[in-house]
């Protein structure tokens, strides 16, 4: 399931992203932010992350730096531990 949410990603990153105005409030961005979960945690736990930052991506949050935790800005994975 998780590759199949990631093939949705890149697609929606290469086909879709280029044609939309950039607006994410958020470092990385969104859809970075959902792969970056996908490949660093199982289906639920990564869906979860997801849908929260996408919640937070409105006027109420300030936006920022907000990394997947346990992943440093170049995706690379800093604790050590995959798929919790």
């Amino acid at each position: 399931m998780n590759q199949l949410l990631i093939k949705i990603i890149y697609f929606y990153k290469k086909i879709i992203s280029p044609y939309l105005s950039s607006q994410c409030r958020y470092s990385p961005s969104c859809s970075s932010y959902a792969l970056d979960a996908l490949h660093e945690y199982k289906i639920y736990k990564a869906t979860f992350l997801i849908f929260v930052r996408i919640a937070k991506c409105n006027p109420l949050f300030s936006g920022g730096y907000d990394p997947v935790r346990g992943i440093n800005y170049r995706g690379e994975v800093n604790n050590g531990k995959n798929n919790e």
